[in-house]
């Protein structure tokens, strides 16, 4: 399984990125797919995930309503990205993409995701 994440950067606060996560080398519809975030000094968290099978999707409660995943499948790959909306400082981290083998619809909250890809970091700062 390899995972490929891009498109941070810097951004003034208020502004938008989209980060896209590249999958590959797994039977696409297996696995669900997670962002996950780790400021300086702090703890990695998890940012939101999208479901194995119904692509329901589940945020973490300060980017509800900002933050927006999607998936899209190809023949040998998926690609999931992340519009951010309304970025603010604290959303300054650097962003990972993560799989897991999943149950079929189940909620990819709580997974101990365990294929990941190198980061990509986002500054927000004006």
């Amino acid at each position: 399984v390899q995972l490929q994440a891009s498109g941070g950067g810097l951004v003034q606060p208020g502004g938008s990125l989209r980060l896209s996560c590249a999958a590959s080398g797994f039977t696409r519809d297996y696995y669900a797919i997670g962002w996950f975030r780790q400021a300086p000094g702090k703890e990695r968290e998890w940012v939101s995930c999208i479901n194995r099978g119904d692509d329901k999707t589940y945020y973490t409660d300060s980017v509800k309503g900002r933050f927006a995943m999607s998936r899209e499948n190809a023949k040998n790959t998926v690609t999931v990205s992340l519009q951010m909306n309304g970025l603010k400082p604290e959303d300054t981290a650097v962003y990972y993409c993560a799989s897991v083998l999943a149950g079929y619809r189940r909620p990819c909250v709580g997974y101990e995701y365990n294929y990941w890809g190198q980061g990509t970091l986002v500054t927000v700062s004006s």
